[in-house]
């Protein structure tokens, strides 16, 4: 990474105004993890709900993730213009993108890709093998690289996705390794949560630390919503930023049961995980 690149992506995190707090992660110096990255900048640019008056909210979900070998744009939300006037308010340019992961193929986390890669189409975008060609072949002539995910691949060091997952609606996660342990970033979880963390972990061969995005639990009975926390933390997940589809109801609980392991979501939102 050059000394620009890095001076860049440092400066991202104090232009934005409004930080969650720095997630302390647990020490590992024991493990012998000495490559595994050790702070990570992920910023919310597209959700349901806004931290920012300034910020447009919408539904769908994208965050854009620093301190990679490469900066990862994790769904574009539907609405492209929404996407990208979110992104200069926080002056986050799409220049700063190398990859852009979609989740699953459902407008509300493809739909912003097309008027991103017109202004920026130097970059890869990985894509499940189960989407429609036309999305697929609009993507391959736009210019952009095009990575079409069967399995679980690598998309750079410390950074892999769980690979297709679910039948009705294949879906894949985002498994970042840190060294505080796997931060775990959802688009809708169609497949469930809990085999989301559970591939993971797997996967990841580490302990869960956060698990963020859409847990896809509108409609969910309060006791579902009770079982699915308590499967998480026999999955010892320490920190959860639900947003999106997971619904507010969900949410709350999910705030009521991790209390200040609970990290708000929301456009303009910004978490900082350091060691």
């Amino acid at each position: 990474m050059t000394a620009g690149r890095k001076s860049i992506r440092s400066a991202m995190a104090l232009w934005c105004l409004l930080t969650v707090p720095v997630i302390a992660a647990a020490d590992t110096s024991t493990r012998g993890e000495a490559t595994v990255v050790d702070s990570l900048v992920i910023t919310v640019v597209y959700d349901n709900v806004t931290a920012r008056e300034d910020l447009l909210p919408s539904w769908g979900f994208s965050c854009l993730i620093q301190g990679l070998e490469k900066v990862i744009l994790f769904d574009t939300g539907a609405d492209g213009q929404i996407l990208l006037g979110n992104m200069r308010a926080l002056n986050l340019s799409p220049d700063l993108i190398d990859v852009v992961i979609l989740s699953h193929q459902h407008n509300d986390h493809t739909g912003g890709l097309f008027q991103l890669l017109r202004e920026h189409s130097d970059l890869t975008v990985y894509a499940l093998d189960s989407f429609p060609g036309h999305l697929t072949g609009e993507i391959a002539a736009s210019g952009a690289g095009l990575v079409t995910v069967s399995d679980s691949v690598s998309v750079c060091a410390n950074a892999l996705l769980t690979g297709p997952m679910g039948t009705s609606i294949p879906e894949t996660g985002l498994i970042l390794k840190t060294t505080g342990g796997l931060v775990i970033i959802t688009g809708c979880a169609h497949p469930g949560i809990d085999a989301v963390i559970e591939r993971s972990v797997e996967l990841g061969a580490d302990r869960p630390y956060l698990v963020m995005g859409g847990f896809h639990l509108f409609g969910t009975s309060r006791q579902g919503v009770r079982e699915i926390i308590g499967q998480f933390r026999s999955r010892g997940v320490h920190r959860v930023s639900p947003c999106h589809c997971t619904g507010p109801e969900a949410i709350e609980m999910f705030h009521q049961s991790y209390q200040e392991n609970y990290l708000p979501c929301g456009v303009g939102q910004v978490i900082e995980v350091t060691p």
